[in-house]
């Protein structure tokens, strides 16, 4: 990442602090990417629709989301970004709820953290649906926490399967619960 100037303050080794601010939050395993570099596809958003029961249930899935053209723009914004990968087994199925919960905070506090260092593009993709709230609204105008409420990556019609074996990371289609699951996010910085 080239140092930012702020206000006459050459500012260097943002990626460090950032990277340190992802560990402190628990993304260990992340490499920094060109977000131009992330696989989008239509067929991504057809799964949404025709096989994900909240599809126009959710104020952070499609139908509410911008178009494949439009999420594809966003991406070409941005230079840098993280692309993190977190592991988890459930030995219950319930469990992923609470996990996601915990997991989808520190994303949010890791993006709040990165807008204070200075950079307020700061954008981040959820690992897991928003479950901010406890009820979630259709709409987006009636979201209980709009400044809070984030998509995942695949609500934005990223191919998951083709990014994270783009960047080196292994993923697969899961037989069952007792399997480990691959679950990825990304911090679009600047």
């Amino acid at each position: 990442m080239q140092p930012v100037n702020k206000g006459g303050i050459v500012i260097k080794n943002m990626t460090n602090k950032i990277g340190e601010s992802a560990r402190d939050h628990g993304f260990n395993d992340f490499k920094w990417i060109n977000p131009t570099e992330i696989v989008t596809g239509y067929w991504v958003r057809t799964k949404c629709a025709f096989g994900c029961p909240s599809y126009g249930r959710k104020a952070c899935c499609p139908p509410q989301l911008p178009s494949l053209g439009e999420c594809q723009n966003l991406f070409e914004e941005y230079r840098k970004g993280l692309f993190f990968h977190l592991t988890k087994t459930f030995k219950d199925p319930k469990m992923r709820y609470s996990w996601s919960r915990g997991i989808n905070q520190k994303a949010l506090s890791l993006e709040r953290d990165v807008f204070l260092m200075g950079f307020h593009k700061a954008f981040i993709f959820l690992p897991a649906p928003c479950n901010v709230c406890s009820e979630c609204r259709s709409e987006k105008s009636e979201c209980g926490n709009p400044s809070l409420a984030r998509p995942t990556l695949e609500a934005y019609c990223v191919d998951v399967f083709a990014t994270a074996r783009k960047f080196g990371y292994p993923i697969q289609v899961l037989k069952g619960f007792g399997e480990e699951t691959n679950r990825y996010g990304a911090l679009l910085v600047e």
